[in-house]
């Protein structure tokens, strides 16, 4: 199966940026030790700072739904209960230049 690319988009509450930002940045160093992790990379919009993005890559679907799971998320959850207007989650293959039409 091909690796599983993660757009993960957080809109926090405008009195809420900077512990949400803290929250997500708790994140990156622990899910980057996180079997299965190729690539997790948070950003901050230039003109929405309320607005974060996790670009992520995964060996495999099953261990990011692991990492899901995992008590590093539940943590961030509960200690961000409120603060987040918004968020979504897509699942992406990346398409490669084989694949495309010649």
């Amino acid at each position: 199966m091909a690796k599983l690319t993660i757009v993960a988009n957080i809109i926090a509450n405008e009195d809420s940026v900077e512990q949400i930002k803290a929250e997500l940045i708790k994140l990156i160093d622990i899910t980057r030790s996180e079997a299965g992790c190729i690539q997790y990379d948070l950003h901050q919009d230039n003109a929405n700072p309320a607005h974060f993005i996790f670009f992520e890559n995964w060996s495999s679907r099953e261990l990011w739904q692991d990492h899901m799971g995992a008590q590093p998320i539940k943590d961030y959850v509960v200690a961000t209960q409120g603060m987040v207007r918004s968020f979504t989650v897509n699942e992406m293959t990346q398409i490669g230049v084989e694949s495309l039409p010649k």
